[in-house]
């Protein structure tokens, strides 16, 4: 009974960060999509410079490689062991975290955003910090 109560535990935690990771994934698309929308953001853009960022095929390569990686939690978190999941959660979510911070701009809809995909990142480490190994959650 105890083993059956821990997977489905773990099939509960998996379930819940891989959903964050979505969460994160959407509030990093539609903070793009509504900076497209602030007046003369995308002119800047579509003349290689953003709020003092010189657009470059390397600096895009960055950016999709960044982003990448809460679409591939999504995934990741289901499928990994559990410690290599704690701690792919821990790295990844300090990844994210870091990039959301210094990759943006001031407007409020960004800062909004912005602010949501922190408490979201924090709460995905927090979580992944407090995931106990199996044995010693029988304890």
């Amino acid at each position: 009974m105890n083993s059956n109560k821990n997977l489905i535990g773990m099939q509960d935690r998996r379930a819940l960060l891989s959903t964050l990771w979505i969460f994160i994934t959407f509030n990093i698309v539609f903070a793009d999509i509504f900076s497209f929308m602030f007046p003369g953001f995308l002119q800047q853009i579509m003349g290689g410079n953003a709020e003092q960022i010189q657009i470059t095929p390397e600096f895009l390569l960055i950016a999709a490689i960044v982003t990448e990686i809460p679409i591939a939690m999504v995934f990741l978190t289901r499928i990994l062991e559990d410690e290599a999941n704690r701690w792919a959660n821990l790295i990844f979510g300090s990844v994210a975290l870091l990039w959301v911070i210094g990759g943006g701009s001031f407007t409020l809809q960004y800062v909004f955003f912005v602010s949501v995909e922190i408490v979201c990142a924090m709460f995905i480490m927090w979580y992944a910090w407090n995931w106990l190994k199996p044995e010693r959650q029988s304890e």
